[in-house]
């Protein structure tokens, strides 16, 4: 575990994990723990934000019946806007946990450093077992069947981390606590 650098005050979160892979109630319990208000962000924001059209397009994002999720050029352009917009927010005082999917690993991480480079950011994987997130993903009912075993591993390819938690056997308000401890 690789620590964030002291003296630089944390001004985002990033959660990056797999879907049902337990961000989403580690960012509702981090809400709670932390000493001041944190604005959540995430992902699912954005793409609920979207026009319906480009919610099932090869322009926008586009989900597979294998759980693959296709990005398009438009959806590209939205995400760029989007992320430069919480960047905004971070400079202008507010503190910001992004519940992110890295779907393209590595180059999701670098696209969020661009944006939020001068912020002191504490970057976090959140990580479950394939078989223990598709049981999750089935029990939500909300998603695509196989798109939480498909990126359990995709998502952190090449990502470097200050901090990891693991929420096959662990609570989020555990995770929660731990991340909270690497927060300056």
């Amino acid at each position: 575990m690789k620590t964030q650098v002291t003296g630089v005050k944390t001004q985002v979160i990033v959660l990056n994990g797999g879907s049902s892979s337990g961000k989403s109630g580690i960012v509702r319990c981090l809400q709670a723990v932390l000493p001041d208000p944190w604005l959540a962000l995430g992902t699912d924001t954005m793409v609920d934000a979207m026009p319906a059209a480009l919610q099932a397009s090869d322009a926008g994002i586009a989900f597979g019946p294998d759980g693959g999720v296709s990005i398009g050029p438009e959806f590209r352009q939205l995400e760029d806007a989007w992320t430069e917009g919480v960047a905004a927010m971070a400079r202008a005082g507010a503190r910001i946990i992004v519940d992110e999917v890295f779907l393209s690993g590595a180059a999701g991480q670098q696209r969020w450093r661009e944006r939020l480079d001068g912020l002191g950011v504490l970057w976090v994987g959140v990580r479950c077992e394939s078989e223990v997130a598709a049981g999750r993903e089935i029990a939500r009912g909300d998603r695509v069947v196989g798109m939480a075993a498909a990126q359990a591993e995709l998502v952190h390819r090449g990502v470097v981390y200050d901090v990891e938690v693991d929420t096959t056997r662990t609570e989020s308000l555990v995770c929660a606590r731990t991340i909270a401890g690497q927060v300056r």
